[in-house]
């Protein structure tokens, strides 16, 4: 379930000029840019967008880019991008650090459905002139590279259709590798980097069910070993998304100082799919809630526009 409160009649030429005002003469009026892009879908930004260098023969987002600053502009520009462009732009930010942010290229291979992944590598085409495969290649290594070339290449089944059998078998070969702790196995990578998600869930419960215990709990080792988490955030990811990012949000927010990457990339990318959930389990597993939370740890226009992504005025 999403967050965002998008009105039922929006006019995107009204909302072009009133973000052209916004922008206009001495000081921008953040609240304003808020109050419009805040509560559209992605569709309508789209159109704002459009209308937008319609109307004044200028760039939207670049416009936004020179007028705004610090973690406003950040989140204003990666919530103002299309969803597959976002994605690519969060992917290349991730792949290019110095110590490049695994989990991220994790996240968006794994929690994407099969068509948002194949456009989120057609968009990374575009932007970049290279595809997302071989930049992911040429910033990693050995066994981390192995998997996450496997998984942003991936086109997986998405149905309902499941082989318990297969299920069973490649529980028991997880378990095998996971034993002789044979992590970097290359039946581990091409279970995880082929299966269905539905077949995936139906082999992890099975592990679950045979071993009293879940493969990623199996998987706890060496907290500095690079593949192993990127490998146990993958089954994160595949197993369960909803609990993967309330994880990272309550990491992002309990650090000495925040983590105002993760914070942001995760509220602008569930606002319209299932943060109304992650708010949810973020309460159950907190007793705090999430909108409590980011309130507490951030200001200014920042802390507005995420709490109206979340579904809360300021």
């Amino acid at each position: 379930m999403a967050t965002i409160d998008v009105p039922e009649q929006v006019s995107v030429l009204a909302d072009a000029e009133a973000l052209r005002k916004a922008c206009k003469g001495w000081g921008t009026d953040e609240k304003a840019i808020i109050s419009v892009l805040g509560h559209r879908n992605a569709v309508q930004r789209k159109q704002i967008r459009l209308a937008y260098e319609d109307l004044y023969q200028e760039d939207l987002i670049k416009r936004l880019e020179s007028e705004l600053s610090g973690d406003f502009e950040k989140a204003v520009y990666r919530w103002v991008l299309d969803p597959a462009d976002r994605d690519a732009v969060l992917a290349n930010v991730a792949i290019k650090k110095l110590s490049p942010d695994h989990h991220v290229i994790v996240e968006i291979s794994c929690t994407r459905s099969p068509e948002e992944l194949l456009a989120v590598r057609r968009a990374y085409q575009a932007r970049y002139k290279h595809s997302l495969e071989e930049d992911v290649a040429a910033h990693t290594k050995g066994d981390t590279r192995k998997l996450l070339v496997s998984l942003v290449s991936a086109f997986r089944y998405d149905g309902e259709e499941i082989n318990t059998r297969v299920a069973n078998s490649e529980a028991k070969i997880l378990h095998e590798a996971v034993k002789d702790k044979e992590f970097n196995h290359e039946e581990i990578i091409r279970i995880l980097s082929t299966r269905s998600k539905m077949q995936l869930m139906a082999t992890f419960n099975r592990y679950r069910d045979d071993h009293g215990t879940t493969i990623t709990k199996n998987l706890e080792g060496d907290s500095g070993d690079e593949f192993l988490k990127t490998l146990r955030a993958t089954i994160r990811c595949l197993n369960d998304p909803k609990k993967y990012f309330e994880k990272v949000l309550r990491n992002s927010i309990r650090r000495v100082g925040t983590d105002e990457d993760a914070l942001t990339r995760v509220i602008v990318t569930r606002a319209e799919k299932d943060l109304k959930d992650i708010k949810e389990l973020y309460y159950k597993r907190n007793s705090v809630s999430l909108d409590q939370a980011v309130a507490k740890d951030t200001s200014g226009d920042y802390k507005a526009l995420l709490l109206t992504l979340l579904g809360k005025e300021d």
